[in-house]
C-alpha cells in the first residue's frame, strides 16, 4: 500500500523559485517603503511562503522553495527578514486588514 508515498521525485525545496512570483515580490518591494520579509513555514497543505509587509501594513504572499531561498532573496534586496513563528505578524498588517474590511466595495 502506498498511501503515504510522496508524488513526484523531489520535495518542494528542490524546485526553483517561480520567476513570475519572484518578479511580483521584487516589484512589490521596490514600489513600497519599509518592506520586510516574513518566512512562513511549510505545512502539510502548502510549501514555504514569504509574506512581504510594507510600512503601512499592505502585504503580499508568494510560495518560495525554502527558507534559505527567502533569506537570499531578502539579502539581495537589502530587506530585513524574520521567521513568523518566532516574531509573529506585525500589528500594522492586522491594522491594514481591518481597514480593508471597512472599505466599501465598488
Amino acid at each position: 500500500m502506498g498511501w503515504f508515498r510522496r508524488r513526484g521525485s523531489g520535495s518542494s525545496a528542490d524546485r526553483p523559485a517561480n520567476p513570475a512570483d519572484v518578479a511580483h515580490l521584487e516589484q512589490f518591494a521596490q514600489s513600497r517603503r519599509g518592506v520586510e520579509a516574513f518566512i512562513e513555514p511549510r505545512t502539510t497543505v502548502t510549501g514555504t511562503t514569504v509574506i512581504l509587509i510594507a510600512h503601512d501594513g499592505e502585504w503580499t504572499r508568494r510560495r518560495m522553495p525554502s527558507p534559505t531561498v527567502v533569506r537570499q532573496f531578502a539579502k539581495r534586496l537589502a530587506m530585513p527578514v524574520y521567521d513568523v513563528q518566532l516574531v509573529g505578524y506585525p500589528q500594522r498588517m492586522r491594522d491594514y486588514n481591518a481597514r480593508q474590511k471597512l472599505r466599501p466595495t465598488d
